[in-house]
C-alpha cells in the first residue's frame, strides 16, 4: 500500500480523510499529545485495519475520540457518572484527560477487547477535531505506532512507523504536548488513576479529590 502524507493545511485533505474513513480506511493525523491513528468507530473491519495496521494485540482495546461532550452519549452509559463526568470534561476538555466509562452495547465488541468499558477522550487540536466532527462526533483512535514502540510526536516519525501500512498520514507538524494522556477510570466508586500523562495528578485531585 502506498502511503500519502499531507499537510493539515493542504486544500482538501480533511476532505480526503473523510473520504477514505468512510471507505472503511485508516489513516494517522495529529492531536495534542502524540500523533494518532484511527477509524470508523462503528465499523468492525475498520477496526481490525487498525489492530493490523499497528500489529496491535486483539485483547488491548481500541480508545474513542470525541468532538465534544455531547459526542460521549453515542459511545457510553455515562448518565451514572454525570457529575464527575460532567466537572472534569468542564476543567480539562479539550485536553490531555482520557476518561474509562461504561460502554454502550452498540459498540463492535473488538473495540473493546473483551471489556465492557470505553475511554474517551476530547483531544484539543483543530485538525482532529473537525475530522472527528464530520465523521458523527467520534472516532476509534490510537497512537500512531507500531504496538509497544514509541508513540510518534510528529508526521515523520509516524511515517517511518505506519508507512506501506495505511493510505494517508495528515502532517500537522509536533504535537505541541508530546505525552499521552493521564486516563482515569470512572467506573468504580473511586475514580482511579490507571496511567499519568499530560495532565498532573495534582489538578486532577484539585477537581475529584477523592481521586485514588
Amino acid at each position: 500500500m502506498e502511503t500519502v502524507l499531507l499537510g493539515a493545511d493542504d486544500t482538501g485533505v480533511l476532505d480526503r480523510a473523510v473520504e477514505l474513513i468512510v471507505a472503511g480506511e485508516v489513516v494517522a493525523f495529529p492531536t495534542d499529545t502524540v500523533y494518532g491513528v484511527g477509524c470508523n468507530v462503528w465499523s468492525e473491519p475498520a477496526i481490525r485495519k487498525l489492530f493490523n495496521a499497528k500489529q496491535r494485540p486483539m485483547d488491548l482495546s481500541i480508545p474513542v475520540l470525541v468532538s465534544s461532550i455531547e459526542g460521549i452519549r453515542s459511545v457510553t452509559h455515562s448518565e451514572v457518572y454525570v457529575t464527575r463526568l460532567k466537572q472534569l470534561a468542564a476543567a480539562f476538555w479539550p485536553g490531555a484527560l482520557t476518561l474509562v466509562l461504561p460502554a454502550r452495547e452498540e459498540l463492535p465488541r473488538v473495540l473493546l477487547g473483551g471489556r465492557d468499558t470505553v475511554a474517551v477522550r476530547m483531544p484539543d487540536h483543530p485538525f482532529a477535531l473537525d475530522l472527528i466532527q464530520r465523521l458523527g462526533g467520534a472516532m476509534a483512535v490510537t497512537s500512531a505506532n507500531i504496538s509497544g514502540q514509541q508513540a510518534p510526536q510528529n508526521a515523520e516519525e509516524t511515517f517511518a512507523a505506519l508507512k506501506g501500512r495505511i493510505p494517508l498520514i495528515v502532517d500537522g507538524g509536533a504535537c505541541k504536548m508530546g505525552v499521552a494522556s493521564t486516563i482515569v477510570d470512572l467506573t468504580s466508586a473511586i475514580p482511579v488513576v490507571l496511567r499519568a500523562g499530560g495532565l498532573s495528578i495534582e489538578a486532577l485531585r484539585q477537581v475529584l479529590p477523592e481521586l485514588a
